[in-house]
């Protein structure tokens, strides 16, 4: 049993599992497939990923290209991240839109994220962070769109970000849309 909200931007969902607390603890289901399915939302998971960030770490915005291409389902299993994903499909009205939501544990509230956007995180709380993809890692078809692009008007909420050197050095939305012929 979980709730679905569809966000202003087509195709991601946020989910809110219900959580069952009582004196021991508490349970709840993680990851059911009929929660998407139930959407027309039929991914085949082929790989589950985990990291563990200090807060104050920004990691993102990440893409992997045609044919290699990647949804996600995104949670944390402890601490606190804003979770931010830009629209880079072509063909979608709201390309170069962004869109966040803080993904927590307290929550265990998860995103999904459709191919064809990048994504990124900044953490609130040391967090350790999991998602599903729906296809392999793939180095070569791996793409970025620079985080702090002013054009994407993202409010990162973290002072002196802890960032890889790759993710200072992708290109800004507009160059990345010129490179790409208009989105992935």
């Amino acid at each position: 049993m979980a709730e679905l909200r569809k966000t202003p931007i087509e195709g991601l969902i946020e989910i809110f599992p219900k959580i069952f607390p009582d004196s021991r603890g508490y349970f709840f289901e993680s990851f059911r497939q009929d929660w998407l399915q139930s959407l027309g939302i039929s991914e085949n998971w082929v790989q589950d990923n985990q990291s563990f960030s200090v807060k104050g770490t920004v990691r993102g915005l990440h893409f992997q290209r045609a044919p290699f291409a990647q949804a996600k389902l995104v949670r944390v299993i402890s601490g606190k991240v804003l979770d931010v994903v830009v629209d880079l499909r072509k063909d979608s009205p709201t390309i170069g839109q962004s869109f966040s939501t803080v993904l927590d544990a307290e929550r265990a509230n998860l995103l999904f994220v459709p191919a064809g956007f990048a994504h990124g995180f900044s953490v609130l709380e040391d967090a350790v962070f999991a998602y599903k993809c729906s296809n392999y890692y793939h180095k070569d078809s791996e793409g970025g769109v620079l985080w702090s692009d002013p054009e994407l008007g993202i409010d990162w909420q973290v002072i002196n970000p802890v960032l890889s050197e790759k993710d200072t050095k992708w290109p800004n939305l507009a160059e990345f849309l010129k490179q790409s012929e208009g989105g992935l």
